[in-house]
């Protein structure tokens, strides 16, 4: 970045944004990303995308630059545990029922929830949540992988796991029963792990909890074991550095 744009990054610490220049066209540069490691946004108009684009990929040569796609984004962004609107969570404007919505005290956001400001809509809703809890909350989960290869080696295959995300909701249960649904689980290719964010009734949200996740091979449905964890799940301390 240093290399290519003319802008103060020096000191840029996370979640900032400064403004410059990539190949003579103004650009707002921010030190955030939808990954789990240390990257940047760059905000550009949109007609002079390409050439900025290719200004990164031109400088970015002698760094071993390579761009990767959405389906890479979906894997860095579990490992990273955030979350996708409409995947892991539903706006409001668009839920249909009442399980659909989601609070911020749900999704690990409360403490971006203000409740001695000035009265808003929703406002005494929340306070009431805050002091009985939410009921549910969106944790991260690990998969048992061994326990995964048995399933497949029960039937004489090699386990298969797919190198994309998937986001079809897969029930997750406590003692025989459903507590909550997977919404996004993948293979983590830093990790080694099976990882999942799963929306989980309260009682059921602790780290190290126990639960089970359900898998199907070939067509059949089985249950492996799966831990609550804390999220991020890859977490590296250069994801918040300033550069130097």
């Amino acid at each position: 970045m240093r290399s290519v744009a003319e802008a103060e990054i020096e000191n840029l610490k996370y979640f900032r944004v400064t403004r410059g220049k990539i190949a003579g066209v103004p650009v707002d540069i921010s030190l955030t990303g939808y990954t789990c490691d240390l990257g940047y946004e760059i905000w550009v108009p949109s007609e002079s995308a390409l050439r900025v684009w290719d200004a990164l990929i031109d400088a970015g040569r002698a760094f071993d630059i390579h761009p990767a796609g959405m389906l890479a984004l979906d894997v860095a962004r579990i490992e990273a545990g955030l979350l996708l609107i409409d995947i892991d969570f539903n706006s409001s404007k668009k839920s249909l029922i009442e399980e659909q919505k989601y609070t911020p005290y749900e999704m690990g956001l409360g403490r971006l929830v203000s409740l001695d400001k000035n009265r808003y809509i929703g406002q005494t809703c929340l306070m009431a949540e805050q002091m009985r809890g939410p009921a549910r909350e969106i944790v991260g989960i690990e998969i048992n992988w061994p326990a995964v290869e048995e399933l497949y080696e029960r039937i004489g295959l090699p386990p298969a796991v797919s190198p994309t995300a998937s986001r079809v909701a897969v029930p997750v249960f406590a003692a025989g029963r459903q507590v909550g649904k997977a919404t996004s689980s993948t293979w983590s290719p830093t990790l080694k792990k099976m990882i999942a964010l799963a929306t989980v009734n309260r009682g059921h949200t602790k780290p190290g909890t126990r639960l089970e996740f359900e898998i199907t091979v070939e067509a059949v449905r089985h249950r492996v074991p799966a831990t609550v964890v804390k999220t991020p799940f890859f977490n590296p301390k250069r994801k918040t550095a300033t550069p130097v």
